[in-house]
């Protein structure tokens, strides 16, 4: 069965999202998207030049984040106790501030293994943050 990364279009998808994130999250200096089941950054822009073992690494800190062993534990636990047959994910959202940055990660909600990522200043408001990067997210629904 043909997912729908094998479409026609979805690379047009993923383009539009990234540039859209880009574009619509505040203070936003770089936006990409990470396939989980491939490890791959799939596209991304940014306003910066990053050595490209960085952005070779995204992929992989993103995959730990979402599907590390011990996250996959407490997803497991929560769904036995909660009574959840779904295969879906508990964390959808993974907020990370470093010393200078605000990165968003969120899990497209038709592909759970595709998330869309972006790194904002620090100084950006969270809330907007959060506000413009669902919306544009559910506009692309991937």
């Amino acid at each position: 069965m043909a997912t729908k990364r094998m479409t026609p279009g979805f690379s047009d998808q993923v383009m539009g999202l990234v540039k859209s994130l880009r574009t619509d999250a505040p203070d936003c200096v770089a936006s990409g998207v990470v396939d989980m089941s491939m490890g791959t950054l799939l596209s991304y822009e940014t306003v910066d030049n990053h050595p490209p073992e960085v952005l070779d690494l995204l992929a992989g800190a993103t995959l730990d984040l979402f599907q590390g062993r011990t996250v996959v534990m407490i997803e497991d636990v929560f769904k036995e106790r909660r009574g959840v047959s779904s295969e879906n994910h508990f964390f959808q959202e993974i907020l990370v501030n470093s010393e200078n940055l605000t990165h968003l990660f969120v899990r497209m909600s038709e592909q759970q293994d595709v998330v869309a990522v972006v790194v904002c200043r620090k100084s950006v408001n969270v809330g907007m943050l959060f506000a413009q990067v669902r919306r544009v997210v559910k506009e692309y629904a991937l």
